[in-house]
């Protein structure tokens, strides 16, 4: 099984919960404690963050292919590199983010975006990367960041199954042992309709990893139904306070939410259980409460016992009402009144 620092990941182990940071820190180191403050008294048991600068994943450029044009975008009518630029997080914050999270006993790792990050991330001493959807066929980054030895998360939203193996292979060629894939759609805000969380099963089965949710959409659905089938982390992104903004607040949940997030998907660990048939410790009680046999009417001793002379009620204090065929055209030892619980005692040997 693969740790994230201290945290087991895999199936038989509760789900790891990440809380992603992002850019909803609005430019401000206070802001960005706080978040991580907020992700350990949500009950999250790992923070994330991305490193990067605007001028590594871009050019300052204003043509039609650098604008964020699609309908429907929280990113709308800007550029790529004022967005980037805007959401990244300093360099010279990370040391203080991750000491914060260190000290509130959370995990904490980052997205790198290209190699200058995963060295400066190395210099941090960071138990684990994720690569971004977005960079799954950027295979010398996943060169670069398997080489380090650490777990890897690879998001696989967009990528298409020889994408996904690709970059499986590459990570694995370069040395890395532990590695898990997450679903993803990559769309903000997400449609939980598109989720397709049945892939899920499915990636566990075609790749032989452990599989876990990165999830954009708005709710708690997906990340609880994930949890049921088959993923050992879900990653979600956090904000202080949707109304106050942050370029990711749009698909952010607030503390709150992420307290309910942390319920809901534990709920969902706990339910799955083992394959169980049969009254579990917490049924045995309820089962004095199915039916059994008691007379309609008042039956004379040596009286013969016909169908309708039964009623089938509760509780199981007599005959089970699954043998009412054993008691019919039975005789009474005794005389008995109506609504009488019918035992077994009360009946003649079987003529038959």
């Amino acid at each position: 099984m693969m740790k994230i620092g201290r945290l087991p990941v895999g199936p038989g182990s509760p789900p790891v919960i990440v809380a992603e940071l992002s850019g909803n820190h609005n430019g401000s180191l206070r802001r960005a404690l706080r978040l991580v403050e907020a992700a350990a008294k949500a009950g999250a048991q790992a923070i994330k963050i991305q490193t990067y600068t605007a001028q590594t994943i871009t050019l300052p450029s204003k043509a039609k292919p650098f604008q964020i044009s699609h309908r429907g975008s929280l990113w709308r009518g800007t550029t790529l590199h004022r967005l980037y630029q805007r959401a990244h997080t300093p360099w010279a914050w990370h040391e203080p983010i991750f000491a914060r999270a260190k000290q509130l006993g959370l995990v904490y790792f980052s997205t790198p975006f290209d190699n200058t990050a995963v060295d400066f991330l190395e210099s941090l001493q960071v138990p684990a990367y994720k690569i971004a959807s977005f960079e799954i066929t950027h295979l010398p980054l996943i060169e670069r960041v398997a080489q380090t030895g650490k777990p890897v998360l690879l998001s696989i939203g967009m990528a298409t199954v020889p994408e996904i193996r690709a970059a499986v292979r590459t990570a694995k060629d370069a040395g890395c042992r532990s590695l898990i894939l997450l679903k993803c759609t990559s769309s903000y805000p997400a449609d939980v309709r598109q989720s397709n969380l049945l892939t899920l099963p499915d990636m566990q089965r075609r790749f032989r990893l452990p599989v876990g949710l990165s999830d954009h959409t708005l709710g708690l659905g997906a990340a609880a139904a994930a949890v049921a089938l088959g993923a050992c982390l879900v990653e979600k992104h956090l904000c202080l306070s949707r109304d106050e903004g942050g370029v990711d607040a749009g698909f952010s949940l607030e503390p709150g939410e992420m307290r309910q997030l942390v319920r809901a998907v534990r709920d969902s660990w706990s339910g799955l259980g083992k394959v169980q048939y049969g009254a579990t410790p917490g049924e045995k009680s309820s089962r004095r409460f199915r039916r059994s046999i008691f007379l309609g009417r008042a039956l004379r001793k040596k009286e013969r016992i016909h169908f309708r002379d039964l009623l089938f009620l509760r509780p199981r204090i007599g005959i089970p009402v699954e043998e009412y065929r054993k008691v019919l055209g039975r005789k009474l030892k005794q005389n008995l009144g109506k609504h009488a619980a019918l035992q077994w005692q009360h009946l003649l040997p079987s003529s038959r």
